[in-house]
């Protein structure tokens, strides 16, 4: 078991889970991170398992104290993750999300850049799944522009990864210590999966359209392996630095104004992944500390708040704030639940969030980094304001709108309830996180100016959302993101590159078949003068094809071939073809 790789046993359930009654699916989906766990317990630092490929070593397996953290969290929320879904009956989402979960631990495992790239693909079409899943127009268009981002994404890693190994004629996954254009490549195709603006759209685009129980899983995977494949390659790389503080804020911005309750969360998946970009950019041991840390919390409470609204979805079919309201006397637990999940991504003592969010600010403080800290501070007062009181307030309480409700299944609460006791658990027991961590961690973050700055910082925030609460609730309006940049221009797009050619194409077939009718007849009746094919040509029309009720950008309907005209078209060509034969010689 020490020897096999972890993602094989959700490779294997996404194979099984087909040909399994239907009624036992949602309890083999727990039997494959299950098996993960159990293998990873075998595991030991410094194994690798290797293969030669055409010349090349490939490690399919690499197994260090980074991967292992990573490993450990994606089993785990897997596991959660099947617990919410038990009740789910969609195979589809079941096989989908077995290999989304295998190929995000095959990523993180991976030794060799391409295997890496194998796993990357895979993870993008598991996803793209979960969102297509929900079947709605909305969620259908959304799950298009996912899978164009991460395809793209993809090719400029690949590119990279070409560029790489035909610079130093290697494929193993290392530390990128030079800038190079192929390092540059492979930065922006994990910049896309990391959602760092202004390539962060995809994120705040898809996950709302969503299942109910794919967004759970989509919040853990995806960004969490970018953070992890920049810890592994571009750790201290100065330009994370800023990029990580931008993405802070940027989130917590957009997520203020979202009106969408996992919208909101979206984006403010986008503000905590920028505080482990920002410390995989300080470099220093207590940087990437920090970094690794917070996504193991992250990954554990995002999930959980994305559980929370899902039971609201489930429950309303709803997920507006302006549609919502008054719930919380009806889904008591999962209002508590769901506040474990916004605690702990606050930063509030006792939960996960607060002994891993400040390993990074305590890394950047100890290299001098006051301008960083004071904004990451910034950024927590707005992650405080939004998740944690905006969201439940105009969610679970405030007026009650006209609505029925559906009972939530008691596996979605019981999936809740295993993230949010690991949530108090790391954060009442932080030292069981810090041992696992990539590097040996001596920080105590009870301490007294921590909890007082805290407490300032929570309490000041509190003070100023009930004064203004009134003013605070959810706009029926559509926030733009950088995605306008190509979802305006794509109707344009559309025109110019299908429609326009379907329509030219289809002049053309239509014109060769009109042109074979007389050449038929002539061919049938061989004592007809030949004339008249040229004379039929003369007659003819050249119409567009094709019944696309979009406006061709232009029109050549009008125009004759005239006999005339062919020849003078035959002629021009040969002159051309003459002319170029002669410069050559």
């Amino acid at each position: 078991m020490a020897e096999l790789p972890p993602f094989l046993p959700f490779f294997a359930g996404a194979l099984l889970l087909p040909i399994l009654p239907r009624g036992l699916r949602g309890i083999f989906f727990l039997v494959p991170p299950a098996l993960a766990m159990w293998t990873l317990s075998g595991m030991q630092d410094g194994s690798t398992l290797s293969i030669t490929l055409l010349g090349w070593e490939l490690t399919p397996l690499r197994v260090d104290r980074l991967a292992l953290l990573f490993g450990w969290v994606f089993a785990i929320v897997a596991f959660i993750g099947g617990v919410y879904a038990l009740h789910l009956r969609s195979l589809g989402q079941q096989v989908a999300a077995s290999l989304y979960a295998g190929s995000a631990l095959g990523a993180v495992f991976a030794g060799d850049l391409i295997t890496l790239l194998v796993f990357w693909e895979i993870m993008a079409l598991g996803s793209a799944w979960l969102v297509w899943s929900r079947r709605t127009p909305a969620s259908l268009a959304a799950g298009m522009r996912y899978i164009y981002v991460h395809l793209a994404g993809g090719g400029l890693l690949m590119a990279g990864i070409l560029l790489h190994a035909g610079d130093t004629g290697s494929l193993a996954f290392t530390a990128f210590a030079q800038p190079s254009p192929a390092a540059w490549l492979i930065l922006l195709g994990f910049g896309i999966n990391a959602a760092i603006p202004p390539l962060h759209a995809w994120l705040p685009d898809a996950y709302p359209q969503a299942t109910v129980t794919g967004a759970v899983f989509m919040s853990a995977f995806t960004t969490k392996t970018a953070v992890y494949a920049l810890a592994r390659g571009f750790a201290g790389w100065e330009l994370l630095v800023p990029f990580g503080v931008a993405m802070t804020l940027y989130g917590v911005v957009y997520a203020t104004l979202a009106n969408d309750i996992r919208r909101l969360l979206a984006y403010h998946i986008v503000s905590q992944v920028g505080y482990m970009v920002a410390g995989v950019g300080l470099g220093s041991q207590m940087g990437i500390n920090g970094a690794t840390a917070h996504a193991f919390t992250h990954i554990l409470y995002k999930g959980l708040l994305f559980m929370g609204a899902g039971a609201v979805l489930h429950a309303t079919a709803r997920s507006k704030l302006t549609e919502l309201g008054g719930l919380g006397r009806f889904m008591p637990w999962t209002v508590a639940l769901y506040l474990v999940g916004a605690f702990s991504i606050s930063g509030f003592p006792l939960f996960s969030g607060f002994v891993s969010k400040a390993v990074t600010v305590d890394a950047a403080a100890k290299l001098g980094r006051d301008g960083v800290v004071l904004l990451l501070h910034l950024a927590s007062i707005g992650t405080f304001l939004s998740t944690t009181l905006k969201l439940p307030y105009f969610t679970w309480w405030g007026p009650r709108r006209a609505y029925e409700l559906v009972p939530i299944p008691w596996n979605m609460t019981a999936g809740m309830a295993l993230a949010a006791g690991l949530n108090i658990f790391l954060g009442v027991y932080p030292q069981a996180l810090y041992a696992i961590l990539p590097y040996p961690l001596d920080y105590h973050p009870y301490t007294h100016s921590h909890l007082v700055k805290s407490a300032q910082l929570l309490g000041f925030t509190f003070l100023a959302f009930w004064l203004l609460r009134s003013r605070m609730g959810g706009k029926p309006r559509i926030t733009l993101d950088t995605d306008w940049l190509y979802r305006r221009p794509a109707g344009l797009a559309y025109r110019l590159t299908v429609v326009t050619v379907d329509r030219l194409f289809g002049g053309v077939e239509a014109l060769v078949l009109r042109m074979a009718e007389p050449l038929r007849a002539l061919l049938a009746n061989p004592h007809k003068p030949a004339g008249g094919l040229l004379r039929t040509i003369a007659r003819l029309d050249f119409p567009i094809g094709g019944a696309d009720p979009e406006p061709a950008c232009f029109d050549v309907s009008r125009y004759r071939f005239s006999t005339g005209g062919v020849l003078f078209v035959l002629l021009l060509v040969f002159a051309l073809l003459l002319a170029g034969a002669l410069l050559v010689a």
